[in-house]
């Protein structure tokens, strides 16, 4: 493949994941897309993560257009994205935690669209489930893996988020900022225009779950695709946070609740309809003490109308009127 196409940049946050990092990292050599520069942060990691980075360092510098590797005294991931933003130099950006794998043909596929739909600022793939060991495995309701696929509910991360967000992927509420205010439903392995950085600025610690929150800023001005095939390869294990039900609940609460001060400070004339419309009926709540509004729904059937409010996901609210004839 011809190296003359547009530089991205792949960015991993290393911590503590001594295991799986070279793996990680095998999978960014093994990209089709060619033009790459790899630029690794180590945030301070307490097991041997550093000396497993420098170690394949040589084989990178073969295979990328740039290679930057740093370790640093652990600064939390908000610090360490930020910091990495800051150092790449590409046009798009392709972010990997250092336990998960992309599949070879991950980067080319999303830049392909990407490349072709300036409308777009993000698109990403289906995720297949691996365990520690990097066996694909499956997931029950509750999100437990489960080896077997015919006791799995669902057969991929990405069926399962699809599920939770009670909406088609392939169609256009995909990444939708009303959609998103219910609740992250992006899978990861996604490729982003950096472009959209300039307007949603870098990641802040008020709002901790980093990956929910970019999506919810992204929203606000673009659109997002969703290519419907695995293109990566989502690690489940004691470790990561996903394990953690009651601080995953709090980090994602925590996010959402400082929507408030995005909302009272962005320039609303740049940003898409639903943002506007969102924002001055959550203000008119939020004077009567409700904390924010998800979505106000409309149904409309032959003689029955009926209005929802949901606030954080959950209806608190339904009025039904019934025309009389």
């Amino acid at each position: 493949m011809a190296t003359n196409k547009t530089l991205i940049s792949v960015l991993i946050p290393a911590y503590n994941h001594e295991k799986y990092i070279q793996e990680t990292i095998k999978s960014i050599i093994n990209q089709t897309y060619q033009n790459l520069e790899l630029i690794i942060i180590d945030d301070g990691s307490k097991d041997s993560t550093w000396q497993k980075i420098l170690d394949i360092k040589p084989l990178c510098e073969e295979r990328f257009s740039h290679v930057a590797v740093y370790t640093q005294e652990n600064q939390g991931t908000i610090n360490t994205l930020n910091r990495l933003l800051n150092l790449s130099n590409g046009k798009y950006l392709y972010i990997i935690a250092s336990d998960d794998i992309a599949k070879p043909a991950a980067i080319e596929k999303e830049y392909d669209f990407l490349s072709k739909n300036p409308d777009y600022a993000l698109c990403v793939g289906d995720s297949e489930i691996i365990d520690s060991n990097s066996e694909i495995c499956y997931l029950k309701e509750d999100m437990s893996p489960v080896k077997d696929k015919e006791k799995a509910s669902f057969k991929t991360f990405g069926k399962y988020l699809q599920a939770g967000a009670k909406i088609s992927f392939q169609s256009e509420k995909f990444g939708t900022y009303n959609k998103l205010l219910c609740g992250n439903h992006v899978p990861n392995g996604y490729l982003v225009r950096k472009s959209i950085f300039d307007k949603i600025g870098l990641f802040t610690k008020n709002a901790p779950l980093e990956d929910y929150w970019m999506m919810l800023q992204i929203s606000k001005y673009a659109k997002m695709k969703y290519l419907d095939e695995i293109l990566f390869s989502y690690r489940i294990h004691g470790a990561n946070t996903m394990a953690n039900r009651e601080k995953m609940i709090d980090m994602t609460n925590q996010t959402k609740e400082n929507e408030w001060d995005v909302l009272e400070n962005i320039k609303l004339e740049e940003t898409l309809p639903i943002v506007k419309k969102i924002q001055k009926a959550g203000f008119c709540f939020k004077r009567q003490g409700i904390p924010f509004v998800c979505e106000i729904l409309t149904y409309k059937k032959r003689d029955i109308r009926r209005k929802e409010l949901w606030i954080f996901g959950i209806k608190i609210l339904q009025i039904t009127k019934i025309r009389k004839s």
